[in-house]
């Protein structure tokens, strides 16, 4: 586009230039910095800085993470987290301790069931009530730990 059909090439020669007869180009026609960032300016704020306006909740000092964390196993999968020779050498006297720290669970919940006359010691972090009620009913016995 050649110089002589922009807009601002057409305004010469007129006195003011499309900027007014009174304030001339002058001042701060939409406001100072971030000025109408709720009103007038709303769109901009929202696109280009989401998030700028509004509440932020409170922070948490302190957390301890690991304090919410409890990776859980229901009771279905217990007798398959023991190795091979463990189950071998199960008898319906002689239970084998099941440590479930060590395979990353911490908490022992209650959906399934038991293989029946064999008991089984579990060792955990937590346990919920009917899962502990199933483990002692199959005459296995539950042990916390820290």
């Amino acid at each position: 586009m050649t110089t002589r059909f922009k807009k601002n090439r057409k305004k010469r020669g007129h006195v003011s230039a499309g900027h007014g007869r009174i304030g001339k180009h002058r001042k701060h026609p939409g406001g100072r910095g971030n000025a109408g960032g709720m009103h007038h300016h709303r769109i901009l704020f929202d696109k280009y800085h989401p998030g700028y306006f509004g509440k932020v909740g409170m922070r948490y000092f302190h957390k301890l993470r690991n304090k919410f964390y409890a990776p859980i196993v229901n009771i279905d999968k217990l007798w398959s987290l023991l190795p091979q020779e463990a189950k071998d050498k199960a008898t319906a006297d002689k239970a084998p301790l099941l440590d479930v720290t060590q395979f990353g669970y911490f908490k022992v919940l209650g959906k399934g069931v038991l293989p029946q006359n064999q008991p089984i010691v579990v060792k955990a972090k937590l346990i919920s009530k009917i899962a502990e009620k199933k483990i002692k009913e199959a005459g296995g016995a539950v042990v916390l730990t820290a």
